[in-house]
This record gives C-alpha cells, sequence and structure tokens, in this order.
C-alpha cells in the first residue's frame, strides 16, 4: 500500500514541475515575442520622429531660410518654401525662428513668439538638435506634439536662428495596426504620451491608469490588472529606454495562455505518468512469463553487438583511407592555391608592364603647362619682367611637384597604397584643375558653365591626388567631344551630407557606363596619344580612399555625366 502513494505523490511533484517547466517555456517565448513587438514598435514610432528631425536637419541648410535670417530679405520665399515643406510631409507645425525667437516663417500662420528657453529652441540656438513633446491646446483640445529644433548657420558657424518642425502624436498612432498588444510609450512623469490603446492616453500612473498589482515571476515582470476589454487581465510586462526621444516604450503580453499551458501539460503529464504506473504494474504481473523472452532476446543481442563490433571495425578502416584522401586532396588544393598565386603574380606584372606605356597620358597635360610656363617665362625676361618670369618658374616648379605625385599615385594604384588625409579646399582645387586644363578647353574651343562659390568649401582627401581627379575628368569630358560641334562643360557642386561634385559634358556619352571604371577599359585607341583606360579606374580608386565614391552615367538630355561624392570636413570632425 506504501508503494502507490508514494508513487501518486512523486507523480503528482512530477506533473507539477513539468507544468512549471511548460509555464516558465510560454513565459520566455511570450517574452521574445514581446520583446521583438517591443522593438518593432519602438522602430516604427521613432523612425516616423525622426523623418520630422531630419526634416528640421535639411531644411536648416536651406539656402532660402538662412538669407531670411542673416539678412532679413526673401520673406515670401522662405514663407513658400517652408508652406510647401509642410504640404509634402504632413508636419503639422514648420516655423523658422530668429535669435530672440520671433517666427519669421511659419506654415501654421500663427506669429506668436517662441520662447528661446524652451528646450528644444533653447539647444538649437546653443548649436545642437532640440528634440521635446509637449501638450499643447489646438482648438481647446490638448495636443500632444512633439517638436525638434535645429540651429541655422551662416558660413562661419555662427547661430542665425532655428528651425523648428512639430509632428502631433495622433498621427502616428492612427496608422497602427489593429491587431497589436497594448504598446505605451511614457515621459520621465510616467505619463502616456503615445500609445495604441485610446484608454490609456495620458494616464499615469500615479493618477489615472488602471490599478494594476506587479510580481516577479520566473525572472519575469508580470502585471495583474481590470483594465477594461482593451486590456489583458493579467499580462507580461516588458520596457526599454529610448533616449533618443525621451520615453521609455512598455508592452503588455497576455500571459493568459501560458497558465493554459502549464495546466494542461501538468494534466497531460499526471496522465501519462498514472498510464505508466499502470502499465509498470501490469508489467511485474507478468515479468516470470517473460523472462524467458529476455533471455532469448539477451542472446540476440550479443550477437547483434557482435556483428556490430565486427561493422565497427570494417568502418574504421574505411574511416582512415577517407582521412588519408583528404589529406592528400588537401595538399591539392594547396599547391593549386599556391599556382593561382603565381598566376595573379604574373599579371599584375603584365599589367604594370602596360601601365608604363599609359603614363605619357598621365602627364601631357602637365608637361605642355611646364612648357607654356617657361616659354612665357622666357619671354617675360627679354622683356625684363623678371617678377612674371619667376611666378611662371614657380608655377613650372609646382607642376613638376604635382607629376611627381601623380607618378606616386599610379604607383600606389599598382600597390593598392593610400597617401594620408587631410582637409582641402575643394574649390580651390578645381581652380587649380582648370588652370592646367585651360589651354586644352581654349583649344578646343569648349564651353565652360561654372559659378565658383565665394567661400572655401573644405573635404576630405589629398590636394594633389583630388586634383588629378578632377583633372582627369575635364580631360576626358573633353576628348568625347572631339566630334561634336556643341562643346560644353558643366560643374556644379551641391552640399549635403555629402558634398557632390558633377561634371557633365555634350559628348555622345558613355557606351558600357558598368564597364567605365575597370582597369584598361577605353573606347579611344592605345597610343602614346590616347592613354590605356586607367585614368578612370584610377581617379576611382583615389576617391574610395578619401571615403567618397564617384559614378558615372549618360545624362538624359545627352552627353555624359560624372559625380563624385566627398565627405564634408565637419563630419569627419564631429565623428
Amino acid at each position: 500500500m506504501i508503494r502507490p502513494i508514494l508513487f501518486l505523490c512523486a507523480s503528482a511533484l512530477l506533473a507539477a514541475a513539468i507544468g512549471w517547466s511548460a509555464y516558465v517555456d510560454r513565459v520566455d517565448r511570450l517574452s521574445e515575442r514581446g520583446e521583438a513587438d517591443l522593438a518593432l514598435a519602438a522602430d516604427r514610432v521613432t523612425a516616423q520622429l525622426f523623418r520630422y528631425r531630419e526634416l528640421a536637419v535639411v531644411l536648416s541648410r536651406h539656402p532660402e531660410l538662412t538669407e531670411r535670417l542673416a539678412t532679413g530679405a526673401g520673406s515670401a520665399r522662405a514663407a513658400s518654401v517652408v508652406q510647401n515643406m509642410a504640404d509634402m510631409t504632413g508636419a503639422w507645425d514648420i516655423s523658422v525662428v530668429d535669435l530672440s525667437g520671433r517666427i519669421v516663417a511659419g506654415s501654421s500662420g500663427s506669429s506668436a513668439a517662441r520662447d528661446p528657453q524652451d528646450p528644444p529652441l533653447a539647444r538649437a540656438l546653443d548649436g545642437a538638435l532640440g528634440t521635446n513633446n509637449e501638450i499643447v491646446a489646438d482648438a481647446g483640445n490638448p495636443t500632444r506634439v512633439f517638436s525638434f529644433a535645429a540651429p541655422v548657420q551662416d558660413a562661419r558657424g555662427t547661430v542665425l536662428g532655428a528651425v523648428m518642425t512639430r509632428v502631433p502624436v495622433s498621427q502616428i498612432e492612427d496608422n497602427w495596426p489593429g491587431d497589436a498588444p497594448p504598446v505605451f510609450f511614457t515621459d520621465t512623469g510616467g505619463t502616456v504620451f503615445v500609445t495604441n490603446r485610446s484608454d490609456l492616453i495620458l494616464a499615469n500612473r500615479a493618477e489615472g491608469m488602471p490599478a494594476y498589482r506587479e510580481q516577479i515571476i520566473a525572472g519575469h515582470v508580470h502585471w495583474s490588472m481590470d483594465g477594461g476589454p482593451y486590456l489583458p487581465n493579467r499580462a507580461l510586462h516588458l520596457a526599454r529606454d529610448l533616449p533618443t526621444v525621451g520615453l521609455t516604450a512598455e508592452i503588455l503580453i497576455d500571459s493568459a495562455s501560458a497558465l493554459t499551458a502549464a495546466l494542461s501539460w501538468g494534466l497531460i503529464a499526471a496522465g501519462a505518468l498514472l498510464t505508466f504506473g499502470a502499465i509498470l504494474f501490469l508489467v511485474g504481473q507478468n515479468r516470470r512469463a517473460l523472462a524467458d523472452k529476455l533471455a532469448v532476446e539477451a542472446a540476440a543481442n550479443a550477437r547483434l553487438e557482435a556483428r556490430v563490433e565486427e561493422r565497427t571495425r570494417e568502418l574504421t578502416a574505411v574511416n582512415a583511407d577517407l582521412r588519408r584522401e583528404v589529406a592528400e586532396r588537401k595538399e591539392t588544393e594547396a599547391a593549386l592555391k599556391r599556382a593561382q598565386d603565381e598566376l595573379v603574380q604574373a599579371g599584375k606584372l603584365s599589367a604594370l608592364g602596360q601601365m608604363s606605356a599609359g603614363i605619357s597620358h598621365e602627364l601631357n597635360q602637365p608637361l605642355m603647362a611646364i612648357r607654356s610656363f617657361a616659354e612665357n617665362g622666357e619671354q617675360f625676361f627679354d622683356r625684363g619682367k623678371p617678377e612674371r618670369a619667376r611666378d611662371n618658374l614657380g608655377r613650372i616648379s609646382e607642376l613638376a611637384r604635382r607629376m611627381g605625385r601623380i607618378i606616386q599615385n599610379l604607383r600606389a594604384f599598382a600597390r593598392q597604397e593610400s597617401g594620408p588625409i587631410t582637409d582641402v579646399d575643394l574649390i580651390a582645387v578645381i581652380q587649380a584643375a582648370l588652370e592646367v586644363t585651360a589651354d586644352k578647353l581654349k583649344r578646343h574651343r569648349v564651353t565652360l558653365d561654372y559659378k565658383a562659390p565665394q567661400a572655401p568649401l573644405m573635404v576630405r582627401g589629398g590636394e594633389v591626388r583630388l586634383q588629378q581627379v578632377i583633372v582627369n575628368l575635364l580631360s576626358n569630358a573633353v576628348d568625347a567631344m572631339s566630334e561634336t560641334d556643341n562643346r560644353r562643360i558643366e560643374i556644379r557642386i551641391d552640399t549635403g551630407d555629402a558634398v557632390r561634385l558633377t561634371i557633365r559634358d555634350t559628348g555622345p556619352g558613355i557606351t558600357n557606363p558598368d564597364r567605365v571604371f575597370d582597369p584598361f577599359y577605353t573606347t579611344k585607341e592605345v597610343g602614346a596619344a590616347e592613354g590605356m583606360g586607367l585614368g578612370l579606374s584610377i581617379s576611382y580608386g583615389l576617391v574610395q580612399s578619401f571615403g567618397g565614391g564617384i559614378r558615372g552615367a549618360n545624362h538624359p538630355e545627352g552627353g555624359a555625366e560624372f559625380t563624385v561624392d566627398l565627405v564634408p570636413a565637419e563630419l569627419e570632425a564631429a565623428a
């Protein structure tokens, strides 16, 4: 009688343990799914908010708004820019504010001044990006709003004012999936600022949020609450901080299924254990009848083990043969790898040999400039103008140094080397490249469409290498237009996250844009005057070494267009 009682007690304990394990496992899986849902919701909210933060940053660099704050002129243009951006992005309000808080251009039509000490505006007027969440009165109703403010600076970095963008929280909540679990975002005061449950809007844990009881079970936080039909009575509570928007993301995952699963598995385990106990009892009753059968099976097992042992010895021998074969194949692969490396080295040496034949193409323009400066210097000496002649000699010296750097860059291209990267003035580099190619542009009767900015534009790169890239693009553009009547080169500079230099010609375009940067790919004949197709390949490697990029494509209106993206110096300094 004692043994059945002990068995029943042990079965009850084991069934309880199984039920508890099922509960913990289910809660862990709910937690993993809840973490994923919470991360997705947090990413969704922050991504939508950051669109308007980036809108403030982009508008802070708009020339019309900068001019409005710097000079006070362009009121109508600034207002048009702000209104158009508000219409296109759906922003609730976009305002351009001066240092005193006065709105000089706005989309909402409000002329009420902003307090320069408000959190987002104060930080923007300090030169940083400001973020704040607030509740404003809209037609007598409280409206939850996120505000972003970005500083507007002149070319010297002086803060002129700020651009503020505001977006209502309801615009984010309206597009929330209807079947999502309860998600809410609370501020530092515990007030629900963003949520997919209308019952929780502006609820506060200390004041209006439905009462709940918090417990730690199986390492997880559980809430028990009576929140009505749209909130679970028993839920797994998860939270994560979102410092970028000053909120805490929280989610409630209904955990009733975990308790149901635990009860189900506990009952299944109890039934299985009771069934197992009954089977054991029946087996005990029939044990003597099965003794002979077990003896026969034991003998059969012994024979089977002998056969298994014999088969194991055979498999061991086969495995040894396989190991030897694997070793031989590894040796063969190593020999093949060495042969491939030797072929690559031979191909590289061949490429270097071909490259030496095209050096004249890379040095032709500096040599022509040196010749021109030397002839002019001789004439200046004859006319008694030594100062002008000395200036020409200085230019000849600079061109000679640049030719040395060009040769060094060609060698670096072959050896995959890279020189030091510094801050260089892109405007000065373009001007130097135009001076070098001025004679060629004039001889080929090319019209240049370029308006140089007045202020320097600093980018990351090497002065001589960047000049070599621009000279190569200009020279290629001139060569491409040799068979056309309308010969025009357009140079355009755009600023933003990256500084973009665009050089466009009116030639026949690029036959195969995908291969234009391949080494030795060219549509010209290889020769002393035509080149070997290394210029664009070298330019590609140089721009990549600056951390930028270069692209070539055909312009919709005809001709080829090459775009060089460079890293602004201030971004590198901030990093």
